[in-house]
């Protein structure tokens, strides 16, 4: 790979991993994108251009079929910029609209990694920087395909779902 800066795109529509806690009331909820400031300014990426569209800030239990539609437009219309995407989804539905925009659009004509987190922002053990890195990383390395990147794996969509039990994301045939 050359030293050229590639672009990536990332979508943003909510889930634990934009979650932010509020001191003054203790709820933990999504009140917009943070993205920016509590992730990508802390990273060194000197050969990604990033450009971020938030597009949702809610909970993914709370996502209807007109949020996945939205979603999938999005990603249509960002594909065809012709750069890498990675959409930033809460976990508990993440593989339905991944597998919503695969069942939509077929092939796309990029990567579009769906990634997501566990633990919100902010705390000690969170997992979002970890998988907001492997996902732009994975985007620009993977063949065109929608995947989900977790915990340092990738997965092709469909066939992953989130194992409860263990956490994270797995394969399923």
């Amino acid at each position: 790979m050359g030293t050229a800066a590639k672009d990536v795109i990332i979508i943003t529509t909510g889930g634990t991993i934009e979650k932010t806690y509020n001191e003054f009331d203790g709820s933990l909820e999504n009140r917009g994108t943070s993205i920016k400031n509590r992730i990508l300014s802390k990273l060194r990426l000197p050969y990604t251009n990033i450009s971020v569209y938030p597009l949702l800030s809610k909970d993914s239990l709370y996502m209807t079929d007109e949020d996945r539609a939205l979603i999938c437009a999005t990603v249509k219309d960002q594909m065809q910029r012709g750069c890498p995407i990675v959409v930033l989804h809460g976990t508990d539905t993440m593989h339905v609209t991944a597998e919503y925009c695969f069942k939509e659009l077929g092939t796309p004509k990029v990567p579009v990694v769906f990634t997501g987190a566990m633990i919100p922002m902010g705390f000690d053990d969170s997992d979002a920087t970890q998988n907001v890195t492997e996902a732009m990383l994975a985007a620009k390395l993977l063949s065109v395909g929608f995947y989900i990147s977790f915990h340092n794996q990738v997965f092709n969509v469909p066939n992953v779902r989130k194992n409860r039990e263990k956490g994270t994301f797995e394969s399923i045939s």
